[in-house]
C-alpha cells in the first residue's frame, strides 16, 4: 500500500469507529434472528427510534468535545441536565426553555471561571458544581419528583414527528451544524483547538484564553441544558437524578470519535460516529438483557483503553 493511501491519523479513528459500528449491527441482527427470527435493528423504524433517543447524548457529547479539546472535561453535565429540566418544567409555559437555558449559562459561566480565573482544576471544580446543583435541586423538590409537567413545546421538539422523523433528531443535527461550523469557520474554534494544542503558546500570540475557556464550558453546559429539556419533554416530566446515565456515555463518544482527550485535536463528525456507536451498542446490550451495571464497566474500559492508546501515542511522538 502506498503511502498516500493510507488513512490519516486524524481520520482513523472515525473508520475504526464506523467499522465497529457496522460490527455491532450485525451482531445484534445475528442474535435477534438466531433468538427472535426478526431483525429489528434493520428496520428504519426502530433505527429512527433510536436515533431520537440517541439525540440527548448527541446533543451532550457535542458540548463535552467543545470542553475536551482544550484538555479539560466538565463533570458537572449530571446535575445541570436534571437541574435545567427541573427549572424548566417548574417555570412551565413560554418560558420555560429559556429557564432552563439560562440555568446553562449560569453553571457554564461558574464553570469557566472556576476553572480560567480561579486556575482550579476543572475535573475538581466542575464535580464540585455538580455536587452544588444535585444539593439544590434536592432541597428545590424535597428529595421527590417535582409535580409538575413538560410543557407542549417541549414535548413537541423532544416526542413528535415531521414527516416520520422525530423532531429530536432535527435539534441534534442543528446543534451539530452550530458546533461543527463554530469549530471550523469560526476565530473561536480555531482559538479553541490553538489553546488545546498549547494553551501557553496561544496565550503570547494574542488569544485570550481565559475567555475561550469559559465560552468552552458555557457551551458544554447549554448543550447539557437542552438535553435535559428534551429528555423532560420525551418523559413529559423532570425527574431526580436523570442526568446521571449520560456523564460516561458522553465522554466515551467523545474519545471514541477521536478527539484528543489532552486537547488541540479531533473533528466533529468523529463524535457523531462515537454517539451512533454508543447508541448502537447501548440497543444490543438491551436486547441482550445486559444489566446496567456491565455497561458501565463497557464504557469505563472504553474510555481506559483510548487513554493507553493516546498515551502510547505521545510517547511514540516525543521519541520520534
Amino acid at each position: 500500500m502506498s503511502r498516500n493511501s493510507r488513512i490519516s491519523p486524524e481520520n482513523k479513528p472515525i473508520v475504526i469507529a464506523s467499522f465497529f459500528v457496522v460490527v455491532i449491527v450485525l451482531i445484534g441482527t445475528a442474535y435477534t434472528l438466531s433468538t427472535q427470527g426478526t431483525a429489528p435493528l434493520l428496520a428504519p423504524s426502530y433505527l429512527l427510534q433510536q436515533l431520537q433517543i440517541g439525540s440527548f447524548l448527541g446533543i451532550c457529547a457535542a458540548g463535552m468535545m467543545v470542553v475536551i479539546l482544550l484538555g479539560h472535561i466538565d463533570l458537572s453535565i449530571p446535575w445541570t441536565l436534571t437541574a435545567a429540566a427541573m427549572m424548566a418544567t417548574t417555570v412551565g409555559g413560554h418560558m420555560a426553555i429559556p429557564a432552563g437555558l439560562c440555568v446553562g449559562l449560569l453553571v457554564g459561566l461558574l464553570n469557566g471561571i472556576g476553572v480560567a480565573y480561579l486556575r482550579i482544576p476543572s475535573m475538581i471544580f466542575t464535580l464540585g458544581v455538580d455536587s452544588v446543583l444535585r444539593g439544590l435541586m434536592v432541597a428545590h423538590t424535597g428529595g421527590f419528583a417535582p409535580q409538575t409537567e413538560a410543557s407542549s413545546l417541549m414535548r413537541f421538539l423532544a416526542a413528535e414527528k415531521v414527516m416520520g422523523i422525530p423532531v429530536a433528531i432535527c435539534v441534534w443535527l442543528a446543534v451539530s451544524f452550530v458546533i461543527a461550523g463554530m469549530l471550523v469557520h469560526t476565530g473561536f474554534g480555531r482559538a479553541i483547538y490553538a489553546t488545546g494544542a498549547k494553551e501557553r503558546a496561544a496565550f503570547l500570540s494574542g488569544i485570550r484564553t481565559p475567555w475561550i475557556v469559559i465560552g468552552a464550558f458555557v457551551c458544554s453546559a447549554l448543550c447539557a441544558s437542552l438535553a435535559g429539556i428534551l429528555l423532560a419533554g420525551y418523559s413529559a416530566k423532570a425527574y431526580q437524578g436523570m442526568g446521571n446515565a449520560f456523564l460516561l456515555p458522553a465522554i466515551a463518544a467523545v474519545v471514541l470519535g477521536g478527539t484528543h482527550i489532552l486537547g488541540g485535536r479531533g473533528r466533529y463528525v468523529g463524535t457523531l460516529v462515537g454517539v451512533i456507536l454508543i447508541v448502537f451498542l447501548n440497543s444490543v446490550l438491551s436486547i441482550m438483557q445486559m444489566p446496567e451495571a456491565f455497561r458501565q464497566i463497557i464504557y469505563g474500559t472504553v474510555i481506559i483503553g483510548m487513554l493507553l492508546f493516546y498515551g502510547r501515542e505521545e510517547v511514540g511522538a516525543a521519541r520520534n
